[in-house]
């Protein structure tokens, strides 16, 4: 089990690197004017938009936008505190994987509910963004499942160790 939680680890932690660029330097365009970034990360959006065909990155509905706020202001924080953790090995590691876990589920659910429905994404653009969901479900299970902690058992109650200064 050890083994599978240490995969999910790097997996993870791959996913919170990426977030952890995109996000302030890609989706943050959606809702910060545009003098703010260099031409090539404005060349890259654009290129993005017409090969992959997010209507959402170009037309900018407003639920698009507040959820874009939401990335920037919650997950993006998370995922860099997640990232730490991983490295780290700290123990709220869970915590953060649930927190980020849920909030991009539920931000997926609503992207991608507007992407099938709408019948306007390709599939180019919905095999881009199913990742994410799945990623999403992948952080959750982290944080209800995530690493236990060891101790010594006695009895029916775990024996607490002093930690030495």
């Amino acid at each position: 089990m050890g083994v599978l939680c240490n995969l999910v680890d790097v997996v993870l932690f791959v996913f919170f690197l990426i977030i952890a660029v995109a996000a302030p330097l890609l989706d943050a365009q959606t809702c910060l004017p545009q003098h703010l970034f260099p031409p090539f990360l404005l060349e890259l959006k654009s290129w993005y938009t017409h090969n992959y065909g997010d209507y959402l990155v170009s037309e900018k509905p407003h639920f698009f936008v507040g959820i874009v706020w939401l990335e920037l202001v919650f997950q993006w924080p998370l995922a860099l505190a997640s990232l730490y953790a991983i490295a780290a090995g700290k123990s709220w590691l869970s915590t953060t994987c649930l927190l980020y876990g849920a909030s991009t589920l539920t931000a997926m659910a609503a992207i991608l509910a507007e992407l099938k429905q709408s019948n306007r994404a390709p599939d180019k653009l919905l095999n881009l963004y199913y990742p994410f969901l799945g990623f999403a479900v992948l952080a959750v299970l982290r944080g209800l499942f995530g690493h236990s902690e060891k101790s010594v058992t006695i009895g029916r109650r775990p024996l607490l160790r002093k930690k030495r200064a």
